[in-house]
């Protein structure tokens, strides 16, 4: 009890100190305060970066891999010129794989086509359309609001029915409950089924926006779109028992091997491509924007550290007299050094404070379609590192204080 009563008068004291130099102690706790900042400044936009990333990237699934003709490249030198002769994936190749394929969950075949416009009598918009087969829902995600899914019925015979976006329901049908209703793509007919939940502005807006798009039966994209260029994405999920979709991408790329007639020692003429691809080289930029937040801020709070210290030295230089009287009077070494350790531990987590308070307030800024939010992860992190800094900072200090002889510490000026 006596313990806690004096390590509660022990941080009493440090706080009355800080408030007595105000001064001294703004100007202390800038250091530390430049340097929380920085560093949680990155990790905020870090992590808004990967979380609006990795949304974006669910559009196109989990555990899939996409068959087309070029690669994703993300490093190197891309030599398009070796992939520019490859033929393109064909509706016949999907039926082939989706019949053949024996680690797949789903086959898909898709395909977009970009700004076309889409009307309901006066009320008219650009809209992506995508045509797609029965299993799009068990690749990627199409969060249905209202109205439901595709039937195995209207994608086998082709029937002008459609899941929209939120953007296309609100400028098409405003008002209005778009489901059961038809309205024209590209002079055609099609019934609302379904739509979508909004998602909102992405950084990446893979497999295009679901804002903006309408969904379609594969059959009926085809039919409008697809006299002159027969050409699709086939889109593969595998099974979560595959590690790494090993098995998947070896049982894709021998069956089309076979199919295409490519000789053993020709290389592939089509490219398997992972979302994990992306992700990996996602991931590196934000190592090293991580990295750098590191650097920077890690100058900031050593000059910060240094400044606590600096000043934690002048307080015992200034209060040796009133620790001589304490010690006179009964107080315990390990008093006088919580005394000075709280200070500068206090010192520095009320500079990490007014860092985080900083980027919270950056949160509130608009950066368009980025959205940042500081996580209790972020916050707990420039709390521990101030602390540390205040730790380190006061402990010499701290310790000579506790230290001084009685007599001697009287006697001084």
């Amino acid at each position: 009890m006596k313990f806690i009563r004096q390590t509660f008068e022990s941080f009493r004291f440090a706080w009355q100190a800080l408030r007595s130099n105000l001064l001294r102690t703004m100007l202390s706790l800038l250091g530390v305060t430049i340097g929380i900042f920085a560093i949680i400044a990155v990790f905020t936009l870090v992590d808004s970066l990967e979380r609006n990333i990795k949304e974006s990237l669910s559009f196109i699934g989990d555990k899939v891999v996409y068959v087309q003709k070029w690669p994703w490249s993300f490093g190197g030198e891309y030599q398009w010129w070796k992939y520019f002769q490859r033929p393109e994936p064909t509706y016949k190749e999907y039926k082939f794989l989706k019949e053949k394929l024996e680690n797949a969950q789903a086959v898909v075949a898709m395909d977009f086509k970009g700004r076309v416009t889409v009307k309901n009598g006066n009320n008219s918009m650009a809209a992506l359309i995508q045509g797609t087969t029965l299993d799009y829902n068990v690749i990627s995600d199409v969060p249905v609001e209202q109205g439901r899914y595709f039937t195995q019925q209207e994608i086998d015979v082709a029937r002008n029915v459609a899941i929209i976006g939120s953007d296309v329901a609100e400028n098409v049908f405003p008002g209005q409950d778009p489901i059961g209703k038809t309205f024209k793509i590209s002079g055609l007919n099609f019934t609302v089924i379904g739509v979508q939940r909004k998602k909102g502005e992405s950084i990446l807006n893979v497999g295009g926006n679901p804002d903006i798009k309408c969904l379609i039966p594969y059959g009926s994209f085809a039919k409008m779109f697809h006299s002159i260029n027969p050409s699709i994405d086939i889109a593969i999920k595998g099974y979560d028992t595959d590690e790494g979709l090993l098995e998947l991408e070896s049982e894709i790329r021998g069956l089309l091997r076979t199919r295409r007639g490519v000789r053993p020692l020709q290389d592939d003429n089509f490219a398997i491509n992972r979302p994990e691809a992306a992700a990996q080289a996602i991931s590196g930029i934000f190592a090293v924007l991580t990295v750098a937040g590191w650097v920077i801020g890690g100058f900031s709070i050593l000059i910060g550290g240094f400044g606590i210290a600096n000043i934690m030295f002048v307080s015992v230089k200034e209060r040796t007299n009133i620790i001589g009287i304490q010690k006179s009077l009964g107080a315990k070494n390990y008093v006088i050094l919580f005394q000075f350790l709280f200070e500068a531990v206090l010192l520095s987590l009320v500079g990490g404070l007014v860092g985080i308070l900083l980027v919270y307030l950056l949160t509130f800024m608009s950066l368009g379609s980025l959205v940042l939010q500081l996580t209790a992860a972020n916050i707990a992190l420039g709390l521990g590192v101030s602390s540390v800094i205040g730790i380190l900072s006061g402990i010499i200090p701290a310790f000579s204080a506790a230290r001084l002889d009685p007599v001697i510490a009287i006697r001084a000026k």
